[in-house]
């Protein structure tokens, strides 16, 4: 029996199964089995039993600039016209289906910062099990800051379901963060539940039934959150990305001014109209806020701050001492002090040292030993 085939009756099992307190426990070890099955796919073993399609392995596109944005969708809904508006790289568009073939990469500079888009190929239902060059495309998403989902404002919602549903499959998990749970391996004792929570969705015999299916008999899990199975399943696996996403709603010249408000107040949604050019500064505005970085400006000794050509740092990595590494690795070999300008500091300069938190558009001047 084929692997999908496997896939396809575990689903069919889960979707006959009823969801209640006594069945959880078997829920949960068909929600394990099957997240091993379809890690199985992404991952097939090379010689003959390796399924269609290859590994899952991305385009070789270099990272270059502060971020990565990725545009995903299916085939003709303007994701090779909103490239080229947004950076001025040429993505050929054309009437029919599957223009784009390859993955075309452009740069957008943005308050001193330079983010790199990418214009991925339309995927098909089923890209997660190989279907297209659908492996391709998402592998080169997992790789992304921020994912932009491209949808035609003239097709069926359930097109964005659809995409959600190939990118879950590839262990990309959108608009969420990694779920509270603390897992620690052991060599005995069983498998011990602990939680703050006062009704928990996850109790003692779902988790064991997850260990089991992994052949995990020793472990302490803690919950910090309510959580569910599908959350276990993820920590134990370990192979999850979490990223944001931005659902850019195109082609809105076809629609009326009431859809249009109705679709402005829905989260994590952006109309635009790339082919107009429509609100796409907006939509540049909004990938900023999503990337979550901060830009600190440079000052040699004696001369005015560099303010043309600020280092970009992400916001959980953004002390004096990452701000040194992303200038040159050598540098905290050498290093003594910094002097600091801006809200991070009381005084103006202030004089810190390596484990310093930093704000944004903070000024730094590094002091060397001698």
């Amino acid at each position: 029996m084929s692997v999908m085939q496997k896939i396809k009756d575990i689903e069919d099992e889960m979707a006959r199964t009823q969801k209640n307190k006594a069945t959880s426990a078997h829920l949960g070890s068909l929600k394990a089995k099957l997240a091993k099955l379809r890690r199985e796919l992404l991952e097939p073993s090379t010689g003959a039993g390796a399924g269609g399609g290859g590994k899952g392995e991305g385009f070789d596109v270099n990272k270059v600039g502060d971020a990565r944005v990725g545009l995903v969708g299916f085939p003709s809904v303007g994701k090779s016209t909103l490239l080229t508006k947004l950076t001025g790289t040429m993505s050929e568009v054309a009437a029919y289906e599957f223009t784009t073939l390859t993955c075309i990469p452009g740069v957008v500079h943005y308050r001193g910062a330079k983010i790199q888009m990418l214009d991925l190929p339309g995927i098909i239902e089923g890209a997660k099990d190989g279907k297209g060059r659908g492996r391709q495309v998402i592998s080169t998403a997992r790789t992304c800051n921020v994912i932009l989902i491209v949808l035609d404002c003239l097709k069926p919602i359930s097109h964005k379901k659809l995409i959600e549903k190939e990118l879950e499959g590839f262990g990309i998990r959108l608009n969420k963060r990694p779920p509270g749970i603390t897992f620690r391996r052991k060599d005995k004792g069983g498998v011990s539940l602990t939680t703050t929570i006062s009704e928990p969705k996850l109790d003692l015999d779902s988790v064991k039934a997850v260990c089991s299916e992994y052949r995990i008999h020793n472990a302490d899990v803690h919950l910090k959150e309510d959580c569910d199975v599908d959350d276990l399943v993820d920590c134990i696996e370990g192979s999850r990305v979490y990223i944001p996403c931005i659902y850019v709603l195109n082609k809105i010249d076809q629609i009326t001014m009431e859809e249009l408000n109705v679709i402005d107040k829905l989260p994590h949604y952006c109309p635009v109209c790339a082919y107009h050019e429509w609100n796409l500064d907006g939509l540049v505005e909004m990938i900023w806020d999503y990337i979550d970085v901060l830009r600190i400006y440079t000052k040699p000794k004696g001369k005015l701050p560099d303010y043309g050509d600020p280092v970009v740092l992400p916001k959980n990595r953004r002390t004096v001492e990452d701000f040194c590494n992303r200038i040159h690795k050598g540098i905290m070999k050498q290093f003594k002090y910094a002097l600091v300008w801006g809200t991070s500091v009381k005084h103006k300069p202030q004089k810190v040292g390596r484990d310093h938190v930093l704000d944004d558009e903070d000024i730094v001047q590094i002091v060397k030993k001698i």
